[in-house]
């Protein structure tokens, strides 16, 4: 038990007491204080706190003002925010709790009003004057102080006030006391509350609290009313069912037809037409069996119904016929798909293997690149080019884990799992089952999601995947789960290891004019009903838009851009053209506006102190422009640039790795106590973090302090030390994209990322040279300029 400190109560009669001139107020929080009453305050902020201690070293009276505003959780409440009317409140007791708040006794005492707010810190204080609550003794008063008392004694009869509450009432004599005693008891808002505080006149008052009184009472006896209808109606549906029990009987001893046996006989026919693994057929008539006895008026009927209902529409035993023929499931893919050739070369072998073995396990496939590549596109394909039924679940934003794996029956409204509506939905037990943006699940108190897939996407375990709604065991391994993802580093580490990880990098420029050829005119052509003899958008045409109009890794704003032509041509059309209408690249701009991207190399001033590096971010590679200047100064670092806090240490590594080598790199080591450096990386207003800028802040770095300029059409990127090694680093593909769109064709990489160039198709990589150092050294010495830069 926490111990306590009190404070001796000393023995005043309040009522005696006189306002004083000014009083420390208290704010109250969710409640009025009345005249006459008293009940304990917990008091908890600092600044309450010091009031209480500093009242009762006074005359421990202070002012109690309700609070206009709902408690924020914090100290900050103003005179602004107070009503002009409170209760001077007199501290009888105090109580310190080891938990660190007051348990303070507080009566309250006479009626104030708040004529002007002097301090406001540490706490409030104002000057306050007395507002008299004066009593007439008349005929009218007495009358109405005995309606108050009757009707409160009739509201402690009806509900659960005890019953000393209306002995306190009786034995009160003054009707404001009496007044607010009974308001303080029906459960009114705050700002009525206040309101019958403010009242002056004691007719008026009366009046008030016997019009909530009744307000009340006719609440609480409708109330009883509407309890005692819902037991009326629940006694008439026990003897409704006592009855049909009856009725029941008397057609069985008739011989007469029976619904229910009607349904059930239904049920079983079926039963025996539909293939049910051994389990589920257990389940199924044991189920039936308890439909045979419950009642059809009952919920229980319905309930038990549409479970056998589920366990019949499943597909448990019933497959698609693969098409194993490798040649044509190769046109296939060929035709829906430009590029892609690692992803094509997956799906053939699963295929050569599916057709040597007939019981193989379905792969569990993770296709991650940024948005617009055909992650999802690609998995309809597969469907298709396999013969297989194809099921789409996002799981972008999904934080329930009973998504997954549905509800118990025992909730009202309970279903499966959206696993098993998708199977049903398929009806079959091998379709092709796409988790879309597997890498954007959440986790809340409902569960985790990604939890629950780990049953889901293993091969070892998901042939026994139970949903809670069926509690039956579901074979999952026939069926071909394909997740796509974005990123990888938010798919928590023991789910990406049930998942064969494929990368999709993004297009290259050729890749994205191929694309637009083939798919993306004649898909846009028929959505504005538009042909090929209306329009023709020559490849030239689709290079400037490329290269003009859009800036991304996948094809989407490229598709948005050709829609936005297709409409120019129909507006056109619509208008009276009849000829075909062949869009040229200095068309584009009356259709799409002026151009939107420029080559970044050519706005780039060029010079000592700048360098070109490659960053990888969800939606593609990009090239990063380090820029560095010096100053006369003392040795300072300066990173501007909203610069994560790994690129600042790396940033700080690449100069400490100079000073160090500073001989070696023939730097005069006094240059560093005299000179200020300022590393800035240009479009300030976007977050940018990670490693990889290492080697190109080291060359940046050195070019400003050397005077030899960084070579304007070489990208960089790496990982490095203090001991000057280059480390490898990751998205070197996307990098590599980017390094090209921008129309750079030499790169500097890390020597153990090769292995990663080699997997770049080698359309790409033609024409593209690569370096690869293991040293900072090597690194300067690919990058910089010979000579320096007068």
């Amino acid at each position: 038990m926490a111990s306590e400190e009190k404070v001796k109560e000393k023995q005043v009669d309040p009522l005696t007491l006189q306002v004083p001139e000014i009083l420390s107020i208290l704010p109250l929080h969710g409640f009025v204080f009345y005249p006459g009453m008293g009940f304990p305050l917990q008091i908890g902020s600092d600044s309450s706190k010091k009031l209480i201690d500093d009242a009762l070293l006074g005359d421990r009276m202070i002012g109690l003002v309700p609070s206009r505003i709902e408690k924020s959780g914090k100290d900050d409440i103003t005179p602004k925010d107070l009503y002009g009317t409170g209760v001077v409140g007199y501290i009888h007791k105090l109580t310190k709790a080891e938990e660190g708040y007051y348990q303070v006794l507080v009566s309250g005492t006479k009626k104030i009003e708040t004529v002007e707010y002097i301090e406001t810190e540490p706490y409030l204080k104002a000057k306050v004057q007395e507002i008299p609550m004066v009593v007439v003794e008349d005929k009218k008063i007495e009358a109405l102080i005995l309606n108050v008392r009757n009707q409160f004694l009739k509201l402690v009869k009806l509900t659960q006030l005890p019953q000393e509450m209306a002995t306190t009432v009786n034995a009160l004599a003054d009707p404001f006391h009496i007044a607010f005693l009974v308001s303080s008891q029906l459960n009114l808002k705050i700002a009525d509350e206040q309101e019958i505080l403010e009242l002056l006149d004691v007719d008026e008052l009366l009046h008030r609290v016997a019009r909530e009184l009744t307000k009340r009472l006719e609440t609480v006896e409708m109330s009883q009313e509407l309890q005692e209808s819902i037991k009326k109606d629940m006694d008439g549906k026990q003897r409704e069912f006592f009855l049909r029990q009856q009725l029941k009987a008397i057609r069985k001893e008739l011989g007469e037809g029976d619904e229910d046996k009607v349904e059930v006989k239904e049920l079983r026919e079926r039963i025996a037409e539909k293939k049910l693994s051994p389990e589920a057929e257990k389940v199924v008539e044991k189920e039936l069996g308890r439909l045979e006895r419950i009642s059809p008026s009952s919920p229980e009927y319905t309930v038990s119904r549409n479970y056998i209902d589920w366990i019949l529409d499943l597909p448990w035993m019933d497959s698609t016929i693969d098409t194993l023929d490798l040649d044509l499931a190769e046109k296939d893919l060929d035709r829906d798909h430009y590029g892609l050739h690692k992803i094509k070369k997956r799906i053939l072998e699963f295929l050569a293997v599916r057709k040597l073995k007939d019981d193989m396990h379905g792969p569990i496939l993770c296709f991650a690149g940024p948005p617009g590549v055909g992650k999802t596109s690609l998995g309809q394909s597969i469907a298709r080019t396999m013969n297989r039924k194809f099921v789409r679940m996002a799981l972008g934003g999904m934080r329930d884990e009973a998504e997954i794996r549905g509800h118990r029956r025992t909730y009202i409204g309970a279903l499966p799992g959206r696993i098993i509506q998708s199977l049903k939905k398929a009806g079959s037990n091998n379709p092709v089952f796409l988790l879309d943006e597997v890498d954007k699940l959440g986790s809340d108190f409902r569960g985790d999601p990604s939890s629950a897939l780990l049953e889901v996407l293993d091969p070892e375990q998901n042939f026994t995947f139970t949903d809670h709604y069926l509690d039956i065991e579901f074979d999952l391994s026939r069926v071909m789960f394909i997740a796509t993802a974005n990123v990888l580093d938010t798919i928590p580490g023991p789910l990406r290891d049930r998942m064969e990880i494929v990368d999709l990098s993004g297009y290259t420029e050729q890749e994205k004019v191929a694309i637009a050829r083939r798919h993306l005119l004649g898909k846009q052509l028929e959505a504005h009903a538009l042909s090929e003899d209306d329009l023709d958008i020559p490849e030239e045409t689709m290079v400037a838009l490329s290269r003009s109009y859009t800036r991304e890794a996948g094809v989407r704003n490229l598709e948005r851009q050709i829609a936005a032509v297709c409409r120019g041509v129909a507006a056109e059309i619509a208008r009276g053209r009849t000829d075909k209408r062949v869009v040229m690249p200095d068309d584009l701009h009356d259709f799409l506006g002026p151009i939107r991207f420029f080559p970044e190399m050519k706005a780039r001033t060029w010079g000592p102190g700048l360098a070109t590096g490659l960053a990888w971010t969800p939606v593609g590679g990009q090239i990063l422009f380090i820029e560095t200047s010096s100053m006369k100064g003392r040795g300072g670092l300066t990173l501007t640039g909203k610069l994560g806090d790994v690129m600042k240490e790396s940033a700080t590594a690449a100069l400490t790795y100079i000073r160090s080598h500073a001989k070696e790199l023939n730097i005069d080591e006094d240059v560093f106590s005299a000179t200020d450096l300022h590393v800035h990386v240009p479009e300030g207003a976007i977050p940018k973090d990670g490693p990889s800028a290492g080697v190109a802040m080291v060359n940046s770095l050195v070019s400003v302090i050397t005077g030899k300029a960084v070579r304007q059409d070489v990208a960089m990127t790496g990982e490095i030390t203090l001991r000057g090694d280059v480390l490898p680093v990751g998205g070197i593909a996307e990098k590599v994209l980017a390094a090209l769109r921008a129309g750079i064709r030499e790169l500097i990489l890390p020597v153990l990322n090769e292995k990663d160039v080699l997997e770049i198709p080698e359309d790409v990589r033609e024409g593209v040279i690569f370096h690869y150092p293991h040293t900072i050294e090597e690194a300067l010495e690919f990058a910089l300029e010979k000579g320096a830069d007068k």
